[in-house]
């Protein structure tokens, strides 16, 4: 993927292309993180905290236990 650098005020930006922000759930206003190194510039999607994660847990997506069958070692339930 290319784009291209274009000024924005006193700095320096670029658009993300669509393919990797769909790709990636980053949408407008989404929070992304920003590694330089070795003079390259990462970009990561940040990742969900387990707040985030918990608070799209509802009655309707929860399921119930899953059995793993009987202990065949040492384990203590």
């Amino acid at each position: 993927m290319q784009t291209v650098v274009q000024k924005w005020g006193n700095s320096l930006g670029f658009r993300i292309p669509s393919l990797w922000a769909k790709d990636n759930n980053v949408k407008n206003g989404s929070k992304i993180e920003v590694i330089a190194e070795k003079g390259k510039i990462i970009i990561l999607p940040q990742k969900k905290t387990l707040d985030d994660m918990l608070a799209l847990v509802t009655p309707e997506n929860l399921h119930s236990e899953i059995s793993t069958g009987s202990s065949v070692g040492n384990e203590e339930w």
